[in-house]
C-alpha cells in the first residue's frame, strides 16, 4: 500500500530536513504502527500544513495525527 505513495512521502520529509526545518523522522518499530517527526523552528500550524500535504495521508494511509512539542532534557 505505501510503495507507490513512498518517493513523494520520503522526498517532502527530505526537503523539510533540506530546509533545516526536520531534525529527523522514522517509523517506530515492533510493531512498525506509527511514526514519528521532529522539526525545529516550525509552528504547529506550519506542521499541520505539512501534514496535511503528506502523500500518505492525501492517500488514506495515515489517518491520524498528533502535534506536540517536544521537550529537550539531554541535547
Amino acid at each position: 500500500r505505501r510503495g507507490p505513495h513512498r518517493a513523494d512521502h520520503l522526498g517532502a520529509a527530505k526537503q523539510k530536513a533540506e530546509e533545516g526545518k526536520m531534525v529527523m523522522a522514522g517509523a517506530l518499530s515492533d510493531p512498525v504502527d506509527t511514526g514519528m517527526f521532529v522539526f525545529k523552528d516550525s509552528s504547529p500550524e506550519e506542521i499541520e500544513e505539512y501534514v496535511k500535504k503528506d502523500a500518505y495521508v492525501r492517500n488514506g494511509l495515515v489517518t491520524g495525527w498528533k502535534i506536540r512539542p517536544w521537550m529537550v532534557v539531554v541535547p
